[in-house]
């Protein structure tokens, strides 16, 4: 396993973290299983993991409650982070909040789904586009003080954020945004957002929602109406993107031979080559995805095929 410090701070995390949308059981199809999700958990910590991520919004809590359930006995071995700012309740519309008492409420309901007393890492999931920034980091302040939360990061930024966010350069570790060999549209806000700040960038989708590990092909992609790929805003299983995104599978698949790995191992290595200083956020269903999404680490592509993979999903 390769490890790295989040910037501003003293966690030393596995540069691929399991991440626990799936693990909220929420429209990824009918094969979860928690026994399966808590044995992945295992699998992962055994193999060198010892970062996971979650929020609050996923399956409206499972995600957390499974993941707590996964780590009894184990949380002093793990970093766990967890995101706010989604006010998602069975019922009623969903919406963006990152006012100081939904903060507080979300953080109070998170450590007992996690049955933890603290947070490694709380992240704002989205801006809700009101509250002022400084009131967000005077709560997250706060909770630090209070011994809720060690550190706090940031999601679903970009450029044009920076001159909001630069205020409050050096109190922020990280932040997560989409990005893989599917999808590379926030490639130079991840790049200038990183440098800027000084943040470590955590990458979410990072197989595209499974389309990058060689398990589908263009018979195979009519998801039925509980998944949420067979919606056509997940673009990455219909049209033309589809069509492209099986080219760049064609070249993994070749690249996975040559090197003797997974097909997604490849794609996560892509990412931890091109991005040297992030960390890969991998969501799974069962051990064997992790296990073999593990297998991106510990090597290197050589520099003619790392430039394969950037010209073909360019």
């Amino acid at each position: 396993m390769e490890y790295i410090r989040l910037k501003n701070s003293d966690l030393r995390v596995s540069r691929l973290c399991m991440g626990g949308c799936p693990m909220g059981g929420y429209d990824w199809g009918s094969d979860i299983v928690e026994d399966e999700l808590v044995a992945a958990v295992h699998c992962a910590i055994e193999r060198g993991v010892n970062f996971f991520d979650t929020a609050d919004t996923y399956g409206l809590g499972q995600s957390e409650r499974t993941l707590g359930k996964a780590l009894k006995g184990r949380r002093g071995d793990v970093i766990v982070a967890s995101k706010f700012g989604v006010h998602a309740q069975r019922g009623t519309p969903t919406y963006y909040d990152n006012s100081p008492e939904w903060i507080r409420l979300s953080v109070e309901g998170t450590l007992g789904r996690l049955q933890t007393d603290y947070l490694d890492l709380y992240q704002i999931h989205y801006r809700d586009g009101k509250t002022p920034l400084a009131e967000v980091v005077d709560t997250l302040e706060a909770l630090k003080k209070e011994g809720k939360i060690r550190y706090y990061g940031l999601s679903n930024i970009h450029e044009s954020d920076l001159d909001e966010i630069s205020a409050f350069k050096g109190r922020f570790v990280s932040f997560q945004d989409e990005y893989s060999l599917a999808c590379r549209k926030n490639e130079s806000d991840i790049r200038r957002l990183s440098e800027s700040l000084q943040l470590t960038p955590m990458t979410w989708g990072s197989l595209g929602q499974g389309i990058l590990t060689g398990k589908y092909n263009k018979n195979n992609v009519d998801f039925k109406a509980g998944d949420r790929r067979s919606r056509a805003v997940y673009v990455n299983f219909h049209g033309e993107k589809l069509l492209k995104n099986l080219e760049i599978v064609e070249v993994l698949k070749k690249l996975a031979q040559k090197y003797s790995k997974p097909v997604p191992a490849v794609a996560v290595r892509f990412i931890l080559d091109f991005l040297p200083e992030s960390v890969v956020l991998c969501g799974v269903k069962r051990p064997a995805q992790i296990s073999a999404n593990i297998e991106g680490c510990d090597w290197r592509l050589d520099e003619a095929d790392l430039k394969l993979l950037e010209e073909v999903s360019r």
